[in-house]
């Protein structure tokens, strides 16, 4: 498979067999892609990391971080509160926000010289820098070290994975990777019933294309254990019911928050261990939109 520019095809990792686009661009390409092209309109279109989209639906993403906190406290045995926490790849800074409010030492690196002083300017450690080596700070190690939406965008997501175990997770610390669930069954029969493009073939922004599945084996395959894996909503069903939201921010836009309610009235009818079993059993057969894994350093 092609993307739409026909620059780059999408070939299986031969060793895990989640997707890459060939030829990967360098490493000084996709620096620059992040630190000058990323968060500028050109890109909103597909590109959720905007501050002012993170902002708009806080209460939403808050819920997540909060289920993110949760999960890492029950498998760690501990409080978040006193952990140092590197979050790779931070962005705005929205979860660092909310991971210190719990008490967490946070800090942060990302590309964008505008991500980083918006995150410095709310007083957390945040240093500019690239994605060609996870030892930012130097010999500091830390108890949980976050990628939420990174993976997917390295141009060696195995090579960081290693190097995080090895040189920047403490020997009884938690790696937490979100990304989203490409090539899902819903995703595919979708595209086909409105005879769309792929549309998650994204290079240079998106390299790897990741399901519940291939995650797993990346991490089994670079020295974890995997502790616990969750899916979420898979909105790619609104395609099948008939919603081609796909190039139609209005309509994309109404079925977000239609999610958005599913979710938060769950939470509200105090049913959210209902909606967390649903998310893993989503993740069993690799649907859902996103998906996260929350994985330690094998023994």
């Amino acid at each position: 498979m092609s993307d739409a520019s026909g620059k780059y095809t999408v070939e299986p990792h031969a060793q895990f067999g989640f997707l890459q686009v060939s030829p990967t661009p360098s490493a000084e390409d996709i620096t620059r892609f992040y630190a000058e092209e990323f968060y500028s309109a050109k890109y909103k279109a597909f590109n959720n990391s905007a501050l002012e989209v993170q902002e708009a639906d806080r209460d939403f993403h808050d819920a997540h971080r909060q289920d993110i906190v949760d999960t890492i406290e029950r498998l760690a045995g501990r409080r978040l509160a006193g952990q140092s926490l590197l979050d790779v790849g931070c962005g705005w800074g929205q979860a660092m926000q909310y991971f210190a409010s719990k008490g967490a030492r946070c800090f942060g690196f990302d590309p964008a010289p505008e991500a980083v002083d918006y995150v410095r300017s709310r007083g957390l450690e945040c240093v500019r820098a690239g994605m060609e080596r996870m030892d930012v700070f130097g010999d500091r190690r830390f108890d949980v070290v976050t990628l939420m939406n990174v993976l997917e965008h390295l141009a060696d997501p195995i090579g960081v994975m290693e190097e995080i175990r090895s040189k920047v997770l403490t020997p009884t610390g938690l790696l937490v990777i979100e990304v989203p669930n490409e090539f899902n069954a819903f995703q595919v029969a979708g595209q086909k019933l409105h005879g769309l493009p792929p549309w998650w073939v994204a290079p240079p922004a998106h390299l790897n294309y990741f399901s519940a599945s291939t995650l797993a084996n990346a991490l089994r395959g670079t020295g974890y254990a995997v502790r616990h894996m969750e899916a979420s909503f898979p909105i790619e069903m609104f395609l099948l019911m008939g919603d081609r939201y796909v190039g139609d921010n209005k309509l994309g836009r109404a079925c977000h928050e239609r999610r958005m309610a599913f979710e938060m009235n769950l939470r509200a009818m105090g049913m959210a261990d209902k909606l967390h079993s649903f998310y893993e059993a989503l993740a069993r057969v690799d649907l859902g939109r996103q998906v996260i894994a929350y994985a330690s350093v094998e023994a």
